[in-house]
């Protein structure tokens, strides 16, 4: 697509997600527990801790479960969606950007699912394209079987 101000074509952008990051810098819910469970178990029986402190620590404790559960949810929901997008352009009409920078039109006949190392590859008159590659969807016209690049 030209760029509006300069006429030439924009670079194409690449995009891939994980599932999840883990960082050993990074406290999780059982650093937290085990920390509670030390200060519990090494406090002065003489001066016990405050109640409420205890109480606020818990309440964190939960909070800190709920929202790993919520973004386990979130990842798998981000999946679910990617499969169905994937998965709808099948048979549809689209326009990719090639590795020359190229504005390329085909239909895609399979999709191949993204997997915790590689991006999700749509095959486009039987080229592999990564989907973040894809510029377009739209319905098959009737000449579409064949791929064409566009004039710029």
């Amino acid at each position: 697509m030209p760029d509006a101000v300069s006429g030439s074509a924009a670079p194409a952008a690449t995009y891939s997600a994980t599932q999840q990051v883990e960082r050993k810098d990074q406290m999780n819910k059982d650093t937290f527990l085990k920390l509670l469970v030390a200060q519990m178990r090494y406090q002065d029986p003489a001066n016990p801790a405050d109640t409420n402190q205890m109480m606020a620590q818990t309440a964190t404790f939960a909070q800190v479960e709920k929202l790993e559960e919520m973004a386990k949810f979130a990842a798998t929901s981000l999946i679910l969606q990617e499969h169905a997008t994937a998965g709808a352009m099948v048979g549809r009409q689209v326009t990719y950007t090639d590795t020359t920078g190229a504005s390329v039109t085909g239909v895609v006949s399979s999709v191949r699912l993204a997997t915790g190392r590689s991006e999700a590859v749509a095959v486009v008159d039987g080229k592999d394209v990564q989907v973040g590659r894809i510029t377009a969807v739209s319905l098959p016209t009737p000449s579409s079987g064949t791929s064409s690049s566009a004039a710029s």
